[in-house]
């Protein structure tokens, strides 16, 4: 008779189970029998994809989906692609396109899968002393602007992307920041010089979402926006196993696969809308 209640329990239980999902990956029931044989994906990324909060919103829907976890490690697109050139990732989500050319000619990236863009604006003091509001068509301008009058600019300083965006834009008129003390070096990650930006009085190139995701905390407003020169283009990148040790190749297929499919471009597609009016993100279509 125990014999019998136990094997019905036991089929119970597993009818249970079955009428709850059955065991696929892709519904968010991770059963033992498809949990990854690797389950932690090293992801290096910029601060920019962090700090607006788009990671945070995204990750735990693939990690529920997959049976996964994501590792994130963020830092500027210099460091954020030189951690993976040391074997300390699987794939990296960064924004600087010739930096990403190189990494992969160099051998260390399969294949550069650009999936999504945003803006970068220029930020400032309300009062903007610089005058940028009255005029300035473009970033080429506002910076010349902030150079001649001398308004205190903060500079990622770090290798970003965000950093060799807003050089690309000074070309060859790039201030010294040793002779110019109006030009502040931070070599900061965006988060830390929007703040220093708030506290100084000064005006900053950052991304739009990460400016958006702080503004609450921070006394400064967009004094430009989306011009021609500040697209911000965001690539995935899978690390190259042929040239690196380690890597987690299932694992990283399966995040980009997963970012660069529907459930993630409907997120992306809607992340900001209920909070700022219009999405943060914007996928690129084929």
């Amino acid at each position: 008779m125990k014999k019998l209640l136990a094997v019905l329990l036991a089929l119970t239980m597993l009818f249970a189970f079955a009428a709850c999902g059955g065991n696929s990956a892709t519904d968010g029931n991770v059963t033992p029998d498809n949990v990854p044989a690797n389950p932690v994906i090293r992801m290096s990324t910029t601060t920019s994809v962090n700090d607006s909060g788009l990671l945070p919103y995204l990750l735990p829907a693939f990690e529920k989906a997959t049976g996964y976890t994501v590792e994130v490690q963020s830092a500027g697109t210099g460091a954020a692609i030189q951690k993976a050139v040391d074997g300390n990732a699987d794939l990296i989500l960064v924004h600087s396109k010739a930096s990403e050319e190189t990494f992969v000619n160099d051998g260390y990236g399969v294949e550069r899968i650009p999936f999504m863009y945003n803006f970068f604006v220029i930020v400032g003091p309300a009062n903007d002393p610089a005058g940028i509001k009255d005029g300035a068509e473009n970033a080429a301008e506002a910076f010349s602007k902030i150079a001649d009058t001398k308004s205190t600019f903060i500079s990622r300083g770090d290798e970003s992307g965000t950093h060799k965006a807003e050089l690309k834009i000074w070309g060859d008129n790039v201030p010294d920041s040793a002779a110019e003390q109006w030009y502040i070096n931070a070599g900061q990650g965006m988060g830390a010089c929007l703040t220093m930006a708030s506290e100084k009085g000064a005006y900053c190139l950052t991304d739009k979402a990460t400016f958006l995701s702080n503004k609450a905390e921070l006394d400064l407003e967009i004094v430009l926006a989306e011009g021609d020169d500040m697209k911000n283009t965001y690539s995935l990148i899978e690390c190259n196993p042929e040239k690196l040790d380690g890597i987690n190749i299932e694992g990283a297929k399966a995040l980009i696969e997963w970012l660069t499919g529907d459930e993630a471009s409907a997120l992306i597609a809607k992340y900001g809308e209920e909070e700022y009016g219009s999405s943060l993100f914007y996928l690129i279509k084929e």
